[in-house]
């Protein structure tokens, strides 16, 4: 399959933005390799990048973008504020300074990275987040590794005057076919929020001998391919990571084939309820 950028489903935000439902995570990119990686990236067809200031390589993502060829405003960046900078004041600061570093007029995503209950500061941080939405610095915000009651705290702020009231975007969580999340995104549909997808294989720990194998080869697709088509069959929005040119391509060649009934029960068959990162409460 030839893919065009065209084949990548568009989702929209509760707030209007159209975003690339298939995107590329660079988490631990080195700085020395990662000009290339999204270089390559957008030469195969990705259009949206996934990076953070805790990665280190928000300068290396933004040289890629320009490097490519590609008008900005045709590539969808995210990136997100580190746990250190939370608070209105440094809040602020740091969205400048990612700002500086992408080298952009405006960055499409910007998310609370983790909501880091025991600091107490992820409300003010988000009252931040909606003073550089209305500046234009950022055109969407939204959160990470917030469970639904941390939500419920956001929501609870906007009511009481703390922030204003935007509900986020998205909100990009821990998931993958062995950690489904059913709660979390019954939640986040009930209340508008896009679901987002980080380690979205596992880390590259799926088994390639069990049910994402089988279905694989029924499909003639590999295990890795599977699941990121569930992603996309269930409406996440999905981020894989990899260096690997031919990986990249790989990923996104998931849109000439569909998961059936059969397929998706058996899926469904192999929640463990078990986490590879840290648990957002006490992170």
């Amino acid at each position: 399959m030839t893919f065009t950028p065209a084949d990548n489903p568009l989702i929209k935000l509760n707030n209007g933005q159209l975003m690339p439902q298939l995107g590329l995570g660079v988490f631990k990119v080195q700085q020395d390799v990662a000009v290339k990686v999204v270089e390559d990236a957008i030469e195969r067809g990705y259009r949206r990048i996934d990076t953070a200031a805790i990665y280190g390589n928000e300068v290396e993502v933004g040289a890629g973008i320009r490097n490519s060829g590609v008008a900005r405003e045709d590539i969808f960046v995210t990136t997100k504020v580190w746990n250190d900078r939370q608070g209105y004041d440094s809040t602020l600061v740091a969205i400048d300074e990612a700002l500086a570093k992408l080298q952009f007029d405006y960055i499409d995503m910007l998310l609370i990275h983790w909501p880091s209950p025991a600091l107490g500061k992820f409300v003010e941080t988000w009252a931040a987040f909606e003073k550089a939405l209305e500046s234009g610095k950022v055109r969407g915000i939204g959160v990470s590794n917030f469970h639904p009651w941390h939500l419920e705290e956001l929501f609870a702020a906007g009511k009481d005057g703390r922030t204003a009231g935007t509900v986020p975007a998205l909100n990009q969580i821990e998931l993958n076919p062995t950690f489904q999340q059913a709660q979390a995104r019954a939640f986040h549909a009930a209340h508008g929020i896009t679901t987002e997808a980080w380690a979205p294989i596992a880390r590259g720990t799926l088994s390639v001998d069990g049910a994402l194998g089988d279905i694989g080869r029924k499909h003639h697709k590999s295990a890795t391919q599977v699941a990121i088509r569930w992603h996309i069959q269930v409406g996440n929005l999905v981020i894989p990571k990899t260096i690997h040119a031919d990986r990249m391509a790989e990923n996104i060649d998931v849109f000439d084939f569909s998961l059936d009934a059969d397929d998706m029960a058996a899926i469904a068959g192999l929640e463990t309820g078990e986490r590879n990162g840290p648990d957002p409460d006490n992170f």
